[in-house]
């Protein structure tokens, strides 16, 4: 009952004139306790003197208080500003009290006033200490209530910067949860052992297991901003197994109306244990690329595809055209344009393998570029289904890079995977086959046409940190193919950019790849899932190996055998050498695998592990092609040399 009284009674504010006269009761009292002291503390003054100073001492405070505004403050949050305000309106009473007994001396507009300088000056010091005084008794007191009342948290910043005080200060105004804030961490070596407000500043190495039982730490709020991921990493794997939170304070410019608030510190995600710096892009080049341009993008209500649409609606755009055959995720990404003011737009939905609707978009949209990122993207359904995988991600983009042949579109850049370099599954291989279309297709056409590969999309649509996020909310396990799987990753805000700034720097028939750091183990991911949720592993959520999917692979590349890269401007992106393609027998048979029977699947693998030699499927049933294609490729060899088969060879195929 107490508790819930103070939390209610806490969010409440004391009337500012409640303030205002109580200080001016504190001037009053210090006024007589000058006369006091001043006479060795008795009575022995004026008395009829002094009821006549009070009136005009009122007056000059209330006038004092009004223009310098100190009793505005709120009296519990009280800090250094608040002090210095109440130092400025003691002292201009003082000030104008001495100006009107100078006044007064020379006109003596009222008969017998006066009073003692020393009186002023031991009052003005008097006022002072009072006025500050009460001001951090009740701030004391409150605080004290509020820490044994509602729930308190002990807690260390990291971070003795700007700020790490502002993070203080934000969770001291905290009127829900009392947070003590225990420690300061901080790596400046000239900082450690000094004191913020009365708390100590510790070096990281000092924080282990035995000190954070000892002190009772509950959380661990990073509040640096210069800090690099590799120390973020650091301190999560040293502090992530013990039963203390680590939490982090959003960057400045995200802070709402440019205030900081103890709400607005968050759990630290998955997507801050990269392993690597986020990407950032620059690039002033892309004001002037996108500028009167109409853009059309392809998957626009897709993970990437929607973070395209984002970024591209940011720039002068003659129009913005977006197509995806998914109704309800379009009408979304459609809704969160109309939120941010954005409506030089139009919305469109449309199946890429529909030639005839394709040609009419073009024909009255008129785009002179465009993004394609609708794709069918998930391995093991494409492994049963590769008539659907090369409808839409072969033959789909052929329609899509014919049209925009056709039409002279200035810029075509194609959204690839990683899954494409030495595929082991369908998916991967119809990714690869459109790569190859397109290559072929940019040495008859006036389009520039450029590819991007990158890795796993944190966050994306299926992707492992939404699926382990569900699982993890139901109570695990947490499903994982094999104990040593590593996938890059990147976010869909870093794909996005780095699409856009291919696209820019794309001359026509590259492959762009992108240096994602270090590749992440999957197993270590999924831990480090469990423990940032503030659980433990295995104890409340274990980790369950269910075997390799048919087409996955253990881990991924970003360059097949046989490739290597050529540097660009921008250090993040390099251009891939890939092999030579006989570009009229390759353009002929993906024509003519498109045009497929939906019921020859078998057939469909077999033409497409001739057409890409790296192409070996891996836990698919599919393997067994394998060496019946290396037997055709071998026997074919034989052949074009004229040579004949005898019975040694025969045996040996």
């Amino acid at each position: 009952m107490i508790k819930n009284y103070f939390t209610y009674y806490s969010q409440k504010f004391a009337s500012r004139w409640l303030v205002f006269g109580i200080d001016l009761a504190i001037v009053l009292a210090t006024f007589f306790m000058a006369y006091f002291v001043r006479f060795n503390f008795t009575l022995n003054f004026d008395l009829n003197q002094f009821l006549i100073q009070v009136p005009i001492l009122l007056a000059i405070a209330s006038l004092s208080f009004l223009v310098v505004g100190s009793f505005k403050s709120v009296i519990r949050h009280t800090g250094f500003t608040d002090v210095v305000n109440v130092f400025k309106a003691v002292a201009l009473m003082a000030f104008l009290t001495t100006l009107i007994i100078l006044i007064n001396t020379a006109t003596n507009f009222i008969p017998g006033f006066t009073i003692p300088k020393s009186i002023i000056v031991f009052h003005a010091l008097l006022s002072f200490v009072a006025l500050c005084g009460l001001r951090l008794v009740f701030k004391i007191a409150y605080n004290h209530l509020k820490g044994t009342l509602i729930d308190t948290r002990n807690v260390m910043i990291y971070g003795a910067g700007d700020s790490g005080i502002v993070t203080y200060n934000a969770l001291i105004n905290n009127t829900k949860v009392n947070y003590n804030t225990l420690f300061f961490i901080d790596d400046d070596v000239k900082k450690r052992g000094k004191l913020i407000n009365g708390i100590r500043i510790l070096p990281l190495n000092d924080i282990n297991e035995t000190f954070i039982k000892h002190n009772n730490i509950d959380e661990i709020i990073v509040a640096s901003q210069s800090i690099d991921t590799s120390k973020i990493i650091s301190l999560v794997d040293s502090l992530i197994d013990f039963d203390v939170k680590i939490k982090k304070v959003p960057p400045i410019e995200d802070w709402i109306n440019g205030e900081f608030s103890s709400n607005q510190i968050k759990q630290f995600e998955i997507e801050d244990l990269l392993g690597r710096p986020p990407i950032n892009i620059d690039n002033p080049n892309l004001l002037n690329e996108f500028n009167g341009e109409t853009v059309l993008v392809t998957g626009a209500a897709g993970s990437i595809g929607s973070e395209l649409v984002k970024q591209l609606s940011n720039f002068n755009l003659k129009k913005l055209i977006l197509v995806d055959q998914a109704e309800s995720a379009l009408y979304d990404v459609q809704q969160d344009l109309k939120r941010d003011g954005k409506y030089n737009y139009t919305a469109i939905v449309a199946d890429i393998r529909d030639g005839l609707r394709i040609d009419t978009i073009f024909q009255q949209e008129k785009p002179t570029m465009v993004f394609h990122a609708a794709a069918y993207k998930h391995v093991p359904l494409m492994e049963k289904s590769p008539y659907e995988a090369i409808k839409i991600n072969v033959n789909g983009t052929k329609l899509l890079a014919d049209t925009a042949s056709r039409y002279n579109v200035k810029k075509f850049v194609f959204v690839s995977t990683d899954k494409a370099v030495n595929p082991t599954s369908v998916m991967g291989a119809t990714k690869r086959m459109a790569e190859m279309y397109i290559s072929c297709l940019q040495k008859e056409s006036k389009t520039k046409f450029i590819t991007t590969r990158f890795g796993n999309v944190l966050g994306s649509n299926g992707s492992v940190i939404p699926l382990f996020k569900k699982q993890i909310e139901k109570g695990g396990p947490l499903t994982l193919t094999h104990k040593e799987i590593t996938r890059y990753f990147m976010t869909i805000p870093e794909a996005a950019q780095l699409v856009l700034e291919a696209g820019t720097m794309g001359k026509g028939g590259e492959i762009f790849i992108f240096d994602m750091g270090e590749s992440v183990k999957i197993y270590d991911l999924a831990k480090n899932m469990i423990k940032l949720s503030g659980l433990k592993f295995p104890e409340d959520i274990d980790i369950e190996i269910t075997g390799l999917r048919p087409g996955e692979k253990l881990y991924e590349e970003l360059l097949a055998n046989g490739e290597n890269t050529l540097s660009t401007y921008h250090k993040k992106i390099l251009i891939s050498k890939t092999r030579e393609l006989d570009y009229e027998n390759v353009k002929a048979e993906i024509e003519e695998l498109c045009i497929t029977n939906r019921f020859q699947n078998n057939n469909i693998v077999l033409k497409m592990k001739n057409l890409i030699p790296e192409y070996k499927s891996n836990n698919s049933d599919y393997e067994r092609f394998d060496k019946r294609v290396q037997i055709y490729k071998k026997a074919k060899s034989i052949i074009s040399k004229g040579k004949t088969f005898d019975n040694k060879s025969s045996v040996n195929l």
